[in-house]
């Protein structure tokens, strides 16, 4: 039954805000027992930390009004009746559709969208007022069946190096589920195209490295026992759950920020709703300086012009793009075998 809404006190750069909760009882994890109100708390507790890494990017909201194991779905622009503390961006999309994006500027703003039911929050790798350019490079370590987070963290180390490698510093969060998330910082000049192919040159080179226990392979009858570096997360509206987002899994995890140093010994299940408010209290924000310096996809470019110049070139793209110049046939291998 729905209790009498809640009205929490947020503090944010402009001073203190009201943000009314209806239905602040109601069940969003229902393993746990975790409710809107939790939830809201969270975002209260986390808010500057989550603003740091969410903000000013155009955002979508993931959301749950019957709590995680009912219907979703996403929001892009701010719905009807947002307070004017939310604000948008007109973004172009692959098809080339413009369209108002929501975009979050304090920990208030994110509280709110509790209020619309959110429980993950998918920001863009570029800012509000620049978003045609990434200053995010961002890499998925994605665990495919026969492997686990475990199989993940030497392909993560190893990206950490190999990004160094090109002046590039990395960041690394758990994905709030199986995988991994490696980012860094870049300058904000180069298209979204060109940082897939940056990506991309990065992920092959990666795959060389480690053949056995990574791979670049689009199909998923073709990656085998292996962690796959999932590149088409560099396009163009492609998101993954932001840092200190929430996921929607049944014991209610958190895309967690860690230092290098912690990896090798996490355990992803330990980074809850419930867990990480007093994480980053005593730890602290390990992400807090991602932005300081960035780096540029230069030397990434380049290796991308030289693979391509030895033949490999573009990789597919998701189903739901356009036919992308260069792009190989968009047709499962088996299928292609068996149709020629």
């Amino acid at each position: 039954m729905a209790s009498e809404a809640v009205v929490l006190t947020v503090d944010g750069p402009h001073g203190a805000r009201d943000v009314r909760i209806s239905s602040p009882g109601r069940i969003l994890w229902p393993e746990p027992g975790i409710t809107k109100l939790d939830l809201a708390r969270y975002l209260v507790d986390v808010g500057a930390a989550f603003v740091a890494a969410n903000g000013d990017r155009p955002l979508s909201l993931q959301r749950f009004p019957d709590g995680i194991d009912g219907e979703q779905f996403f929001s892009k622009n701010p719905p009807k009746g947002a307070p004017d503390f939310v604000r948008s961006v007109m973004v172009v999309y692959p098809s080339g559709r413009t369209h108002p994006q929501l975009v979050i500027d304090e920990p208030a703003a994110a509280v709110w969208a509790v209020q619309m039911n959110t429980v993950v929050f998918h920001p863009w790798p570029s800012r509000a007022e620049n978003s045609d350019n990434p200053d995010e490079l961002r890499i998925d370590l994605d665990p495919q069946p026969g492997t686990d987070f475990d199989d993940a963290i030497p392909a993560a180390l190893e990206l950490r190096s190999l990004l160094a490698e090109v002046g590039l510093t990395a960041f690394v969060k758990t994905s709030g589920s199986r995988g991994l998330h490696v980012f860094a910082p870049i300058e904000p000049t180069h298209e979204f195209l060109e940082v897939r192919h940056a990506v991309i040159a990065a992920v092959r080179e990666l795959e060389r490295r480690m053949p056995e226990r990574v791979t670049t392979a689009w199909w998923k009858e073709e990656r085998g026992e292996r962690i796959f570096l999932d590149f088409n997360q560099a396009n163009r509206d492609r998101t993954m759950a932001g840092a200190y987002s929430p996921r929607a899994i049944a014991h209610a995890p958190v895309s967690c920020p860690l230092e290098w140093h912690e990896l090798e010994n996490a355990d992803p299940k330990s980074f809850t709703i419930a867990t990480v408010p007093e994480r980053l209290a005593t730890v602290g924000d390990p992400w807090a300086g991602m932005h300081a310096q960035s780096g540029t996809i230069d030397e990434l470019l380049g290796w991308w012009a030289r693979d391509a110049a030895a033949g490999l070139g573009e990789l597919p793209f998701p189903p739901d793009f356009p036919k992308m110049p260069g792009e190989p046939p968009r047709v499962q291998p088996s299928r292609a075998r068996k149709g020629g």
